[in-house]
């Protein structure tokens, strides 16, 4: 008999393990694949290592900070700082026809930026900024309002609205064209006010520590181990089944899965589903090179870009949408020492029904096509980097299906969050990005959160 049975090997649930392991449970997590991390993962082709899904860790906090997401993480998973090797971001910009917005770690740059772009907009953009939430008011429920309601509120330049919005939707979006307030309160504070990082090695070493502590600490973990469904009796879970027929009694379930995937795990008959599917995937090519970035003239960490006045976050209308973008150098944080080898990421909008509906030959003819034009779209805002790389990889919603098994490859879920993490059974959770906390550090958040919450009661 399990205290906690976990559903998914994500940063969330692994971060709920390791809480709940803390305090003595007998917890054990789940995962279908191989590997750990659903989307922010990695994986090896040739004789090179790739992420998956992690550009950068948002919420980044020097060394000693004490408030804030990552102090908190930090804090009650009982890591040292220095365990994660968080290098901070060179500098990044947001890109627009004629208008380009330098941002760092230092939110001053962002804001002397916007002052200097649009100086009618300067006390507007203050007013902004002291309006949004505190963390600590967020996660137990939503606000309902519309983040560009909200904005036009101060805002009253079209082109700064939309360079704001470009960013935060590509990093946390679930909404086609518009967020919530209040995660437009996170992703803002995430991205401009505490800024981005990543470890040398990419997000296998954020993993690792997480594994090892749970397993340090006595927790379970099950590979190739899938849950074919949730037994539910009398309004409770009672226990989980595996794909392989295996029964696994518990007294608390906890699932990371996503919410529309944790219902239909249940072995409830005709169970309406209240929330719809999210349509937002994306597709992304990386490349390597044969030299630096900066030796090709590329030093920005991140380039967010798009190729006209008004930034269109929409399922595209065809298989991706190359008019706007995020180009990420692993390259350009400030580690101390440079990587290997040379790599570009570029990131764009795309439609999981039209990448499901191809037949194989068709799809791998899709990926170097789609590749191609990326790349192409890309170089309008960036020095062009073609002639120096020597690899190239392509993963599209297809992908992000298969190892997060959400619904549309939806990268960000249900467009509709469930805060308090609860479902319709007294004893079954939810964590992770339907819970609506996006990002690595967002993710783990939210298994802290939970964990805290619900299943650390009596």
């Amino acid at each position: 008999m399990y205290d906690t049975i976990i559903i998914g090997a994500g940063m969330s649930g692994l971060a709920a393990g390791i809480r709940l392991a803390h305090f003595d449970q007998r917890v054990c997590i789940l995962e279908r694949h191989s590997a750990i991390g659903g989307l922010n993962s990695f994986y090896r082709l040739g004789r090179r290592n790739y992420d998956v899904g992690l550009h950068a860790v948002t919420n980044y906090a020097p060394k000693g900070t004490r408030r804030g997401p990552l102090a908190r993480l930090l804090r009650q998973l009982r890591f040292a700082w220095d365990e994660f090797s968080l290098s901070p971001q060179v500098g990044s910009e947001i890109a627009f026809p004629g208008v380009r917005l330098r941002f760092s770690n230092d939110f001053g740059l962002f804001e002397s930026e916007v002052v200097r772009h649009f100086p009618r907009q300067k006390d507007n953009f203050r007013r902004l900024v002291a309006e949004l939430c505190d963390y600590d008011q967020l996660g137990r429920a939503g606000t309902g309002c519309s983040a560009r309601e909200a904005v036009a509120q101060h805002i009253d330049d079209p082109l700064l609205v939309e360079m704001i919005f470009c960013p935060l939707l590509f990093y946390g979006g679930a909404r086609e064209h518009d967020m919530e307030f209040g995660q437009f309160s996170i992703m803002f504070r995430s991205i401009f006010l505490e800024g981005l990082a990543r470890p040398l090695v990419g997000v296998r070493l954020i993993l690792k520590k997480l594994v090892q502590k749970f397993k340090a600490l006595g927790g379970e973990l099950r590979l190739r181990a899938g849950v074919e469904r949730i037994s539910v009796s009398n309004g409770s879970v009672d226990k989980v089944i595996l794909d392989n027929g295996t029964e696994l009694e518990c007294r608390r379930v906890l699932s990371s899965a996503g919410w529309r995937e944790t219902m239909r795990l249940c072995d409830e008959v005709n169970r309406p589903d209240e929330h719809p599917a999210g349509r937002l995937s994306f597709v992304e090519s990386i490349s390597i090179l044969d030299a630096q970035p900066r030796v090709l003239g590329h030093d920005r960490t991140m380039v967010f870009y798009n190729d006209s006045d008004k930034f269109h976050y929409g399922k595209p209308d065809e298989l991706a949408d190359a008019r706007s973008g995020v180009i990420c150098s692993p390259n350009n944080f400030a580690y101390g020492q440079p990587l290997a080898e040379g790599v570009m990421r570029i990131t764009a909008l795309a439609d999981y029904d039209r990448w499901a509906a191809l037949d194989r030959q068709s799809y791998q003819l899709a990926k170097l096509r789609w590749y191609d034009r990326m790349v192409a779209s890309a170089v309008r805002f960036v020095p062009d980097f073609r002639s120096a790389v020597v690899e190239t990889d392509m993963f599209t919603p297809i992908t992000i299906r298969r190892y997060t098994g959400h619904e549309n490859g939806a990268v960000y879920g249900l467009p509709q969050k469930r805060y308090d993490g609860r479902t319709h059974l007294k004893n079954l959770y939810i964590c992770g990005t339907d819970q609506g906390l996006v990002g690595i550090i967002g993710a783990i958040i939210s298994g802290i959160s939970i964990a805290n919450r619900h299943l650390l009661e009596g």
